[in-house]
């Protein structure tokens, strides 16, 4: 062998020799990765490079580590369900829960599970064996809520929604459910109600002293995409006879996010406007809040357009709104103000509430359209009380009284007294 050879055999070992101290090195390194650090590798894998695939290989390497793992058994069950392999999921829950039966997110995972592929039984069984040792989870009574309602057991998934809210006001999925279940077993609702409004004698004289009387019917159908409501309104103002129609809706527009819409018209622009639509959309916002925004607009003779901006907030068993109203005109912008609170004393349908108003009364189209006309600024001043019941859930009835002291006339005021009852009946 001449030097030549001989060094280029040398030079080949070295690099051989390189390559598999590199690679030893790499595999060694790999090994030092404890199952948390493996766990985090498999969680990033799964939400945020949405690689499944990967996120099961790590999740069972650090099983391997740590077989014990809960949280990373019931993680790999949850990768399995949504990667559709179900019996594989199936198996690594109903392990977490054999050796730790109180485990919460295993049991909430299978009642996942078997939710989603309509297994209610099942998923009802693991949702109460979760229960069974967190009787106060929220997440857990949602769920249940949800599984007896897909089942169509209304009865026992309103009763679960009325006890979530009776303890927590504030719960927004609670609140929602509740209202859903009602549709669901009550696809219709019917009702009647009077609003009778008195006047003092200054005011009287200037709206020919006759009180005023509104009568109306309505009818609710709930359909899927939300709540559609027919009304017809007769009412006697100074003096005179109309009537009005009116559709109200409200469509769910996606999640947190649903609307609310009217139209209307009348037979008589003294007494109703002549046409009347709005619409406001409200967004549910983290932390119990739920924003509004929207535009109401009135036809008399003329035209009136009113936007409403508004908040609201569920603290315990309080619910706290503050709405601005604003009327411009080509001269300036009147505005007004209210605040209003409720205090649930059980289900969505059972409160107290109070309010205090000032500024334009946005409520008085006739002040409205004056506005609209002379831009004058006639400031009023409310406060409301109210009482809403439901009677054996199917029957609700609602009353409520105002007084408003209005500017109906430049630096003329009179006193209003509102008086409203209503029922309604769902079946």
């Amino acid at each position: 062998m001449n030097i030549f050879s001989y060094n280029r055999s040398k030079y080949y070992g070295l690099i051989l020799s390189c390559i598999a101290i590199f690679y030893c090195s790499v595999g060694f390194a790999q090994q030092q990765f404890n199952s948390d650090e493996l766990f985090q590798q498999a969680r990033d894998a799964a939400f945020n490079k949405k690689d499944y695939p990967l996120a099961i290989r790590l999740s069972r390497q650090a099983l391997q580590l740590s077989p014990q793992y809960n949280d990373i058994r019931t993680f790999l069950g949850r990768i399995y369900t949504w990667s559709g392999k179900i019996d594989s999921a199936r198996i690594e829950l109903q392990t977490v829960l054999k050796l730790n039966p109180d485990y919460e997110d295993a049991a909430s995972a299978l009642a996942d599970l078997e939710y989603w592929n309509d297994n209610y039984t099942d998923a009802l069984t693991y949702c109460n064996q979760g229960l069974q040792y967190h009787p106060e989870s929220s997440s857990l009574l949602i769920k249940k809520i949800k599984i007896l309602k897909a089942d169509k057991k209304y009865i026992q998934a309103y009763q679960v929604a009325q006890a979530i809210l009776q303890k927590d006001p504030s719960n927004l999925d609670a609140r929602s459910l509740i209202v859903d279940i009602g549709d669901a077993a009550a696809l219709n609702k019917v009702g009647v109600g009077y609003d009778f409004t008195w006047f003092d004698k200054g005011y009287g004289d200037y709206l020919h002293k006759s009180p005023w009387h509104i009568f109306n019917v309505d009818y609710t159908r709930f359909t899927s995409i939300g709540s559609v409501t027919g009304r017809i309104n007769r009412g006697e103002r100074f003096g005179k006879t109309a009537f009005q129609g009116e559709i109200d809706a409200y469509p769910h527009l996606m999640k947190d996010l649903y609307a609310y819409t009217n139209i209307g018209f009348s037979d008589m622009t003294s007494v109703f406007p002549r046409f009347r639509m709005g619409a406001s959309l409200y967004g549910i916002l983290p932390k119990s809040f739920e924003a509004e925004l929207g535009f109401r607009h009135l036809k008399f003779g003329s035209s009136a357009w009113i936007y409403v901006v508004g908040l609201s907030k569920y603290y315990r068993n309080f619910w706290f709104n503050g709405r601005v109203t604003l009327v411009p005109d080509q001269k300036s912008l009147s505005h007004s103000y209210t605040g209003t609170m409720r205090y649930y004393f059980g289900g969505t349908d059972d409160y107290f509430y109070g309010s205090v108003g000032y500024g334009l009364s946005p409520d008085n189209e006739n002040v409205v359209l004056a506005f609209n006309k002379e831009s004058v600024n006639l400031v009023s001043k409310k406060v409301s009380v109210g009482y809403k019941r439901s009677i054996r859930k199917l029957n609700i009835i609602s009353v409520s009284a105002s007084w408003l002291n209005e500017e109906y006339i430049a630096g003329q005021k009179g006193n209003q007294l509102n008086m409203s009852i209503s029922y309604q009946k769902r079946f």
